[in-house]
């Protein structure tokens, strides 16, 4: 019914429980929507205690919604796509007929690549401290050496969503620049270029969910939630082919993806958005991140949740009648949640 996201920066001034960047969203989608917090009977959010460097952190983010009147309130310690999984399955069984969705994350309070080193084998890998970049840096040199892809067509990748994201009001990086460009900068993490590597961004999105019946009485076209699916590889790097996303064609088989206009992939890396693309059967007539995707910022818990949003924008303004969006957990694509949207019939 009603998504709004903080914009995307490097580096904010508030402290890490993102009461700062929740405030003013919660007021915008309540104006959108023309809901009150009263009116809301199910919140959940998602966040990571590991990123604020505090436990229960995400108690403090409640201050964002106010101490009165009494909520019901839930959490999940991962990507706030996986919250509105746990909202939509509430107004499913009949709980509740509303529910907000919020997460939010504040990467620039330390060292985001040392950070999610710590989401590897506590015993094996994680002792070892192999950056999120570097993983990153395995999977895309794999697909080099297989031929799946080249350095050109990551190139391709950014460029296209750098330029998309100049529409994009919320995007921390946008604007046209041409592949031959890309292809002349250095090396971050070979193969990997600085522009095939998502910022490090702090920012915030929320987004307001409402049974169907709900919706006809406040939207004029809601987007309705048609599919939801999510799986989970390995964990252990050395048992998967990283050059692939079996998680992520599962989840999407389980899906009708018949039909799908436009689609939001959590991507932070270029050559995982030719992953995603492959797994999930989109050919040339889908368009693919029109909001500029990760790629042009990446908030920690909330990007996933931010492609449902914007998957539900092209609904909700009329420019497509079946979107898709997609988020994702974990190193190297281990674990994928895809979603269907449609116009309300």
């Amino acid at each position: 019914m009603g998504f709004a996201q903080a914009p995307n920066v490097r580096s904010t001034p508030g402290t890490t429980n993102g009461v700062e960047m929740l405030v003013p969203i919660f007021a915008e989608v309540f104006e959108r929507t023309g809901l009150s917090k009263e009116d809301i009977r199910f919140w959940c959010s998602g966040s990571s205690d590991y990123l604020a460097g505090r436990a229960f952190s995400f108690i403090a983010a409640v201050d964002a919604i106010g101490a009165f009147p009494p909520i019901h309130e839930s959490h999940v310690e991962m990507d706030a796509a996986w919250a509105l999984y746990e909202a939509w399955l509430k107004i499913r069984m009949g709980e509740v007929e509303t529910a907000l969705v919020y997460g939010f994350g504040k990467s620039s309070a330390g060292q985001l690549r040392r950070v999610l080193a710590l989401q590897m084998d506590p015993y094996v890998v994680a002792p070892l401290w192999p950056d999120s970049v570097s993983v990153a840096g395995i999977q895309a040199r794999l697909g080099l050496e297989a031929g799946l892809w080249s350095e050109k067509d990551l190139a391709e990748v950014a460029a296209r969503s750098r330029a998309d994201a100049a529409g994009n009001p919320a995007a921390q990086v946008s604007g046209p620049v041409e592949v031959a460009e890309l292809l002349d900068a250095p090396y971050f993490a070979d193969p990997l270029r600085a522009h095939d590597i998502a910022p490090v961004t702090d920012g915030a999105a929320v987004l307001v969910l409402a049974s169907a019946e709900r919706a006809a009485d406040l939207v004029d076209s809601p987007a309705v939630i048609t599919g939801i699916e999510h799986r989970v590889d390995s964990p252990a790097l050395g048992v998967r082919d990283l050059t692939v996303s079996p998680s992520t064609v599962a989840a999407g088989r389980a899906l009708d993806l018949d039909g799908v206009e436009v689609a939001e992939l959590h991507a932070p890396f270029t050559h995982q958005e030719l992953i995603l693309r492959e797994a999930l059967g989109l050919g040339e007539q889908v368009r693919i991140n029109p909001s500029g995707g990760v790629l042009a910022g990446n908030p920690m818990f909330s990007a996933g949740l931010a492609r449902i949003g914007e998957a539900a924008n092209r609904i909700l303004d009329g420019s497509a009648r079946k979107t898709l969006a997609h988020a994702t957990s974990g190193p190297a694509l281990q674990q994928n949640l895809v979603a269907t949207l449609e116009v309300l019939s």
